[in-house]
């Protein structure tokens, strides 16, 4: 299999991506005066304490980890009224991990007490002579990263196989899931992302924040993806491609992510169990594990949330005047008849109730009235970008169009590779990590 190459930081041709002369002309010094760092744990110097890994029992409480530890029921409430002004250390969770730091002396006497349930902040407690409680809050720091591929089987597998990030997997198909059907992907369609993520201690990830373009070749058609906020006073974020035109349009693809087609729209389909007659499917079959959210296509309101024995538990959804759709087998529904559902919105989840023999929701389409193949519709699109506000938007998809066709894919090899380490631009407010490597 091929591997999705990830490129964090921009890669430069110097026949097309160059640096800056600003940037070029930075140069790092061949020798510095170095200070030597202490050797710290949670501020804590490990050069003069062991620390302990620990996590906490069920029903724990500060006072218990106190008694056992050695302290006396005087000892224990002097530090916590020492440290009740400062931190809360009442409602320490179940298999959360502590840290226990022991002095390095014969004596090994228990100094530090480190709370740290999550990566973004730790309750650092002094437990002898000078006692204090405070909590540290980490810097969390936000990177543009970059990342391309090409697919072997699906786009979810291979962010996997590949080590990055499947929730990259699930922002790019939002992205592109009103234009491309991924479950219909090709071996050898490709894609670039730029995106920012979050990051504390400048290595430990939590999380992507959201992609700001992406490229998307599929079929040999390639597809440019830029965020711009179309609409400033309601806060309205769009995917545009290079033309301005929105990648939004008024149905999605398909009502479940990262599915398969079991069975589509076929009016002359045969089966064996009713003796190879012509039993017309009305609808299209997206093959998926039980327990799946199923998405509502398009804005609309909910006309039927029932049961019945062939459809099983299922939602009908009321567009407009025009258009409807409706999402049959579902293990259960959660949406209610008149409730109004956003496109994208959970309406319900994959299941094998009524009439079917695997799970997976019946998604069927209404035009007009009469029952019609999806895949074979020229459905409307969303607003288009005002001409007032193109101008605003070439200018800003300018320098990202211009990384975005700077990335390399894994079987692209640049004529040369400029590499500069510690280099930090500023784009839109947001710091840019550059650094170079697979």
């Amino acid at each position: 299999m091929k591997k999705i190459g990830l490129f964090i930081g921009l890669i430069m041709l110097l026949t097309q991506c160059k640096f800056s002369e600003e940037s070029a002309s930075m140069v790092i010094p061949e020798a510095e005066i170095t200070k030597l760092k202490p050797n710290l744990r949670y501020g804590i110097d490990l050069d003069r304490y062991d620390p302990e890994e620990k996590t906490i029992a069920r029903n724990d409480t500060f006072g218990d980890i106190l008694y056992d530890l050695g302290f006396n029921y005087a000892d224990a409430f002097d530090i916590i009224t020492a440290i009740d002004d400062n931190v809360k250390i009442n409602s320490l969770r179940y298999g959360k991990p502590y840290t226990i730091f022991y002095t390095k002396d014969s004596l090994r006497l228990p100094e530090y007490f480190v709370y740290h349930p999550n990566v973004e902040s730790y309750t650092r407690i002094k437990l002898r002579d000078s006692l204090y409680g405070k909590t540290i809050t980490k810097p969390i720091q936000t990177y543009v990263m970059q990342a391309s591929g090409i697919i072997e089987n699906s786009l979810y597998q291979s962010m996997l196989n590949n080590g990055l990030s499947e929730i990259l997997a699930y922002y790019l198909s939002d992205v592109y899931a009103w234009t491309i059907d991924f479950t219909r992907l090709q071996k050898g369609d490709r894609f670039k992302v730029i995106y920012t993520e979050k990051f504390v201690d400048d290595s430990l990830s939590i999380g992507i924040e959201n992609i700001k373009a992406a490229y998307f070749e599929h079929q040999g058609n390639p597809i440019y993806a830029f965020e711009f906020e179309s609409d400033a006073e309601k806060g309205i974020q769009d995917y545009f491609d290079q033309n301005a035109k929105n990648l939004r349009r008024a149905f999605l693809k398909a009502p479940v992510q990262f599915s398969r087609i079991s069975s589509r729209y076929n009016l002359r389909r045969r089966i064996a169990y009713y003796g190879y007659k012509i039993r017309p499917h009305l609808g299209t079959d997206y093959a998926a594990p039980i327990g799946t959210p199923i998405l509502a296509t398009a804005n609309g309101t909910v006309v039927k949330s029932s049961y019945t024995r062939g459809n099983g538990n299922y939602v009908t959804l009321k567009h407009n005047a025009t258009y409807s759709t409706q999402y049959l087998h579902m293990q259960r529904r959660k949406v209610k008849v008149g409730q109004f559902v956003k496109q994208g919105d959970v309406i319900g989840w994959i299941g094998m109730t009524g009439n079917t023999s695997g799970p997976h929701v019946c998604y069927r389409f209404w035009k007009n009235g009469r029952q019609v193949d999806p895949f074979k519709q020229k459905l409307p699109e969303a607003e288009p970008l005002s001409d007032s506000l193109k101008v605003r938007y070439f200018n800003q998809i300018m320098p990202l169009k211009y990384d975005l066709d700077c990335i390399l894919f894994e079987n692209e090899t640049p004529q040369s590779i400029t590499k500069l380490s510690n280099l930090n631009a500023n784009i839109d407010g947001i710091t840019q990590k550059k650094s170079f490597g697979p």
